[in-house]
């Protein structure tokens, strides 16, 4: 068999360095026929002795085409010597000799079987995108390879990838490098008109290029928008303009039906032109023959997971060099082509080299737990191209212990190994299981397809409530909003499918479980309102989300959260159900606790004791607690005063002179044995220092009765109650007899404040502290005014009292003012005798 594809130039190349070695990498562009011709041509190697070809592909839609393809080729049917296994489908035969699988299903083979016994090659076809379970797939493989089957052989095929560093993942496997078959494809750039521009701003742009590619080209057109809605509402934009009569508009993503998809993929009959609304889809892996023309909105739509949040969220983000290379080829396939890119082209080189891979931003609960089945706590285990980050793998698993699926070392449970054979996320995994136990198999079912698959619900607006959904697919809904059939059927037909596979009879009845069941599948996500607001929750996890006032869910006082935003703080509510509290009771019971709190309520001013009945960080209810411990009760309290600060204390004029000369001693006169008195220090040691004072004490009121001056003389050594006395006495005796006050201030040298003629006599300035610090002397005038600071009195005498005699002596000339104030008598009267 000839095979006319520019692969065909290395195909020896290929089937040579698989015979000589274990792997190998190819590279190849789009269109150079890889992913048809290297199975086919590897069919009969000796190396395979007979043995099967599985080959990965990343999407369900391109799994399904390539085995068409391939078996179009051999003139055969799907299902003989080409076939597929996808998600709840499969085509295969026992004549089957290549199986185009999607990544989950090779891990369900390898767990399954961990020789994969009967294939000698798997190849890795599309490996560029990244997936997190072609990541997880290659590893698995590579254990397999390493410890049980050294004759297996790896292919690893990609299109833009860096080749280097998968060759040396491979243990320095051979490259072989495909030129491909392009034609040349010209770029027009055709950037949006607004700096900033919004959804419709794009929407609109895409309508006017696909409207003047229509006009001014030929052939199909191929246009590339970041998902699903968009490509709704650019297909509605598109309905109401006036385009040519023999024009086809085709949705083409994952969600669609098969036959809708192979519309779009299908040639266009003779006379007609098709234009593809697509995403990411049809960057590489699908072929659409007779596309000449692309049209690039340069935007994706991919799944970010914050481990710290638990929660993941779809963010829209230009497309990498790659990506936009590889979707401008798609336009010269078959012939010259034309690519409209709607941006500038400067904003080409903007643009990162590759897009980052999912392992290292995705949630990795789903690859955890393969990770436990395989037996495997540590993925560093395995050999990786991109180690899954430590803090997602740390989530992950807390998640799954959460849900039952690993006990507390990470290993794997029973639980777990039947969550894991459902093929779903481990959350709807644990809730089908757990629904089938509870007599509530059909309605879980109905709920996992529901979340799976694409809102049945048409129209831009509408209420989170999910029973809404499953009321509508029950044909008893509520909701005037329509159901769209295509969205309808794949639900029911994955509601059967998950029956079938867990042996659950029955039809679902009703919807009024929702919420207890979307509860089992998310308990992080279980919210209750936020008192006074309606709308906004805060869930188990901790975070807060919020639901439109609009909503009738609102006013829910708890309900179970199947979808959000991603948002951490405040995230927006897409999927709920209401809860009951004899659910959450009956369901959760094990993970609720209940504890002894004892808190300062700071709007109260006092302590306050309550048995707390929780869920994670939600608080269930409340009731006052009889007999809390003095201990915590003075632990809220310093919590208050602290919270407060030391205001609150009963300070008076005399504790804080007892701080003040306790600090002035520590600061100035070198006594650093002396503890720290000051309000810093106190108020960050108040748990050591003021705590055997508090016993009793529960209030804001009651912190008058604190023996504050024995507290803080407590904190002295036993050595220093007297010497403090001493060394900084409260008062001093001066000339006149006279025991005047000395201010420490904030613990600064003191100050002794005196009338100039009650100095008089006084040489020397007085000094504390065993005679180390001279005070500082404020001398008033008659009147008790400051007229002079010092602290060197024999020069205030010398120098400058004579100054100073004769401006006051004019002004109090009944006092008097000697002229030699160190031999003149000291008096407290304020006027000379017989005046």
């Amino acid at each position: 068999m000839t095979l006319q594809l520019p692969i065909h130039d290395v195909l020896d190349e290929i089937r040579k360095a698989l015979e000589a070695g274990p792997s190998a990498v190819v590279q190849a562009p789009p269109g150079a026929g890889k992913t048809t011709g290297v199975p086919l041509a590897l069919l009969a190697a000796p190396f395979l002795a007979g043995q099967k070809i599985v080959m990965l592909e990343p999407r369900r839609l391109a799994a399904r085409a390539a085995a068409g393809r391939m078996a179009e080729v051999l003139g055969e049917a799907v299902g003989e010597t080409v076939g597929y296994r996808i998600r709840m489908e499969k085509k295969v035969s026992a004549a089957t000799r290549i199986e185009v699988v999607t990544e989950g299903i090779l891990t369900r083979m390898i767990q399954g079987d961990p020789e994969l016994s009967g294939i000698g090659l798997v190849i890795f076809d599309e490996f560029h995108e990244r997936n997190l379970n072609s990541d997880l797939g290659l590893a698995l493989t590579l254990e397999c390879q390493g410890v049980l089957r050294d004759d297996l052989r790896i292919l690893v095929m990609s299109a833009t990838l860096d080749a280097e560093p998968v060759a040396k993942l491979l243990d320095d496997a051979p490259v072989i490098t495909s030129e491909g078959r392009a034609f040349p494809v010209e770029s027009r750039y055709l950037p949006l008109r607004e700096p900033n521009p919004s959804r419709r701003d794009i929407e609109a742009a895409c309508a006017r290029a696909v409207s003047k590619g229509l006009v001014e080209e030929s052939g199909d057109m191929l246009v590339f928008l970041p998902g699903a809605g968009e490509i709704r509402r650019v297909h509605e934009r598109l309905q109401r303009m006036a385009l040519p009569p023999h024009v086809d508009i085709h949705p083409l993503f994952g969600a669609l039906s098969k036959s809708e998809q192979d519309k779009a993929i299908r040639p266009s009959p003779f006379g007609r032109r098709k234009v593809v609304l697509a995403t990411s889809i049809a960057e590489t892996s699908l072929t659409i023959d007779g596309v000449t023309l692309v049209v690039d909105a340069g935007l994706m739509r991919v799944s970010r997971f914050s481990p710290g949040s638990g929660m993941g969220r779809l963010v829209t983000l230009p497309v990498s060099r790659a990506s936009a290379d590889q979707r401008q080829g798609r336009a010269g396939r078959t012939a010259p082509g034309i690519c409209y890119r709607l941006w500038n082209e400067a904003h080409t080189g903007t643009l990162t080299p590759f897009t980052a891979p999912e392992i290292l931003h995705a949630d990795l609960a789903p690859l955890v737990l393969e990770l436990a089945i395989w037996g495997v706590t540590d993925p560093h285990e395995l050999t990786w191209l991109d180690v899954p980050p430590q803090g997602s793998c740390q989530q992950a698993r807390g998640v799954l212990q959460e849900l039952g699926a690993l006990d507390a070392e990470g290993r794997i449970t029973p639980h777990g190994k039947a969550m894991s054979r459902i093929g779903l996320h481990p959350r709807l995994a644990h809730m089908l299981l757990c629904a089938k136990k509870m007599k509530l198999g059909p309605e879980g079912c109905l709920l996992a397809a529901l979340l799976t698959e694409r809102d049945p619900l048409a129209g831009s607006r509408k209420e989170a409530d999910i029973r809404l959904r499953m009321e509508a697919m029950l044909a008893r809904g509520r909701s005037e909003a329509p159901l769209n059939a295509s969205a309808a059927s794949r639900i029911k037909d994955a509601a059967r499918q998950l029956a079938s596979r867990l042996q659950i009879g029955g039809s679902p009845k009703e919807s009024r479980h929702a919420g207890r069941l979307l509860a089992l599948a998310f308990p992080d996500r279980i919210a209750m309102t936020r008192k006074g607001k309606n709308g906004l929750f805060q869930m188990a996890s901790g975070s807060g989300v919020f639901l439109h006032e609009a909503d009738p869910l609102a006013y829910e006082p708890i309900i179970a959260v199947a979808d959000l935003d991603g948002n951490r703080q405040n995230a927006r509510v897409y999927l709920a159900a209401p809860l009951s509290e004899e659910e959450l009771e009956a369901d959760h019971a094990d993970r609720m606790a209940r504890e002894e709190v004892v808190r300062w309520n700071d709007r109260k001013g006092k302590v306050e004791a309550v048995m707390r009945h929780t869920l994670g960080a939600l608080t269930l209810s409340e009731t006052p607690l009889k007999k809390p411990s003095p201990e915590a009760l003075t632990d809220a309290l310093i919590q208050g005063i602290q919270t407060r600060g030391l205001s609150l204390l009963p300070w008076n004029k005399s504790i804080r002179a007892v701080q003040a000369r306790v600090l002035f001693l520590r600061n100035h006169a070198g006594f650093d044995e002396l503890p720290d008195l000051s309000d810093t220090a106190l108020a960050t040691t108040t748990d050591q220092w003021l705590a055997p004072f508090l016993i009793g004490i529960t209030s804001m009121g009651g912190l008058g009765k604190v023996d504050l001056a024995g507290a803080l003389t407590a904190l002295l050594p036993h050595s220093w109650h007297r010497k403090v006395e001493t060394l900084a006495p409260t008062h001093m005796t001066i000339p006149s007899g006279a025991r005047i006050p000395l201010d420490y201030g904030n613990g600064e040298p003191p100050v002794l404040a005196a009338r100039i003629q009650q100095l008089f006599g006084l040489s020397d300035t007085p000094t504390v502290a065993g005679g180390r610090i001279p005070v500082t002397c404020h001398l008033l005038s008659p009147a008790s005014r400051p007229m002079q600071v010092t602290r060197d009195l024999k020069s205030f005498w010398a120098n400058t009292y004579p100054e100073v005699k004769k401006e006051l002596k004019a002004r109090y000339p009944k006092h008097p003012w000697p002229d030699d104030p160190l031999t003149a008598i000291a008096t407290n009267r304020t006027k000379r005798k017989g005046t």
